[in-house]
């Protein structure tokens, strides 16, 4: 349901969001934004949502914002506006191939399954600093937090919010803005949306203010962030997932994107790099590879990370031939993607994908296995559970 705020009410919530100091401790929890621009704190879980794709060039026009703490934006460049564009445009291939990923198994996501917002959204400072000129002129951001993508069939969906609309309030709740308005928000609405099932949205849409009222979507609570390093490669730390700019380079097809997202998924889920110790060693990678410009060191080599033995690999394969399925994606696809990563990222680069999972005949053929079992409970209109 859309409705539309007075004038008067919309300048007095924005007075209010001014006088409002929010300080918490950061949670990342799928609250917001499911490609993560620039790295979270890596003190707590990080959070993302699913949505359709949204031009990088047709956000909403909105009005600067005039906060004390702003600076004047840098001129940007035609090589910054391309490397932004490009950038949103990774992200939103990313998003939309996780979508039915995250948002149909958060039965298999057990308790790390959450209540989403159903959309993503970010500020000038969401993005690399080299890019803010860009991201100021291309997509019209400042200060406030922008909706960027919207979730297809999800609540936001349904209740009419679109990309370009700016997040006032929700649950009467200020939204922050500035350099941690992400993390803030996140923060801010964790405790807020765990005992709902719908939640109340203000938003700004072209100097108007309107009240939404968005159902929530339940859906698996792990950021997905692209790193921008060469090697063919993904990672998880528990909380979040990564896929290296390298990797989506070299598989063009979604569906095979989509079988790394869903394996890295069943990683977090079973816990796999909290078993093995390098939760931490993983999370650094991650948030080295965040940087618009990394470190070599931080993927010319292992990284410290060290393979997954073959019994977790097994493991991850089968959930995430199940979140395949479930998802609508085709779960054989599994088998075949790991033997074309096995020669396009062998196991003797140390960088590469088959160094940390290496493909063996017995992962192959239990992954057959998984397969012909979902096609058994299919045919016997069983529930998709391993």
């Amino acid at each position: 349901m859309v409705k539309a705020v007075s004038g008067a009410r919309a300048k007095n919530n924005l007075r209010k969001m001014h006088r409002t100091l929010v300080i918490f401790s950061p949670l990342a929890a799928m609250l917001l934004s499911a490609c993560s621009t620039s790295p979270l704190s890596t003190s707590s879980p990080s959070v993302t949502n699913s949505p359709t794709t949204a031009s990088p060039t047709t956000a909403s026009p909105t009005t600067a914002s005039t906060t004390a703490a702003s600076k004047a934006p840098a001129q940007a460049t035609p090589a910054q506006d391309t490397a932004l564009e490009t950038l949103m445009t990774r992200q939103a291939r990313v998003y939309r191939i996780a979508a039915p990923l995250i948002t149909k198994n958060a039965v298999l996501c057990r308790t790390q399954a959450r209540p989403l917002l159903g959309f993503t959204a970010k500020n000038v400072h969401s993005y690399p600093s080299e890019l803010s000129g860009s991201a100021r002129k291309s997509l019209a951001l400042d200060e406030r937090l922008q909706v960027m993508q919207v979730l297809e069939g999800s609540g936001a969906q349904k209740a009419g919010m679109l990309p370009g609309d700016i997040l006032q309030t929700i649950q009467d709740i200020p939204i922050p803005e500035g350099p941690q308005a992400e993390n803030d928000t996140a923060r801010l609405l964790a405790p807020v949306l765990k005992n709902l099932t719908d939640i109340r949205v203000r938003v700004l849409r072209r100097g108007q203010a309107l009240d939404l009222q968005i159902p929530l979507t339940l859906a698996c609570a792990f950021a997905i962030d692209i790193g921008n390093s060469p090697n063919v490669n993904a990672y998880a730390d528990g909380r979040r997932i990564m896929l290296t700019r390298g990797l989506l380079d070299a598989l063009p097809a979604d569906d095979d994107v989509a079988v790394i997202i869903a394996r890295e998924l069943a990683h977090n889920v079973l816990q796999h790099a909290r078993q093995l110790q390098q939760a931490a060693t993983v999370a650094g990678v991650i948030d080295s590879l965040l940087a618009l410009k990394p470190e070599p060191a931080s993927y010319t080599g292992s990284s410290g990370i060290k393979p997954l033995p073959d019994k977790k690999d097994q493991e991850a394969d089968r959930l995430a031939i199940f979140m395949l399925a479930r998802a609508g994606y085709d779960p054989s696809n599994l088998s075949k993607l790991s033997q074309k990563l096995a020669e396009i990222a062998p196991a003797n680069q140390s960088n590469g994908y088959n160094a940390l999972h290496p493909w063996t005949e017995e992962r192959r053929s239990l992954a057959q296995a998984a397969v012909k079992d979902i096609r058994q409970k299919q045919a016997a209109k069983r529930p998709l559970v391993p």
